[in-house]
């Protein structure tokens, strides 16, 4: 596992948290993008930064900026606090 990386048992807390709206495109895995925007918060570099594993960097940033304005980001913080 790499730095900044989620566990597996940090992701059974997080994963029934995500929004799952499948749209007509399918979706790139939420965990690898989770761990992306962990990578950014945690190393303080610029969204564009983000290594290629984890996908582009814009989305990235757009789930995040997403899922911070509906809350799920303070579920998320909430949840693994309490674990």
């Amino acid at each position: 596992m790499a730095r900044y990386e989620l566990t597996d048992a940090e992701w059974r807390i997080i994963a029934p948290l995500l929004p799952n709206k499948p749209r007509g495109v399918p979706r790139v895995d939420d965990r690898r993008v989770l761990n992306g925007i962990f990578w950014r918060l945690r190393s303080g570099a610029p969204w564009a930064d983000i290594p290629e594993r984890y996908g582009p960097y814009t989305t990235c940033y757009n789930r995040f900026v997403r899922w911070r304005a509906a809350g799920v980001c303070d579920q998320i913080l909430k949840a693994v606090s309490q674990a």
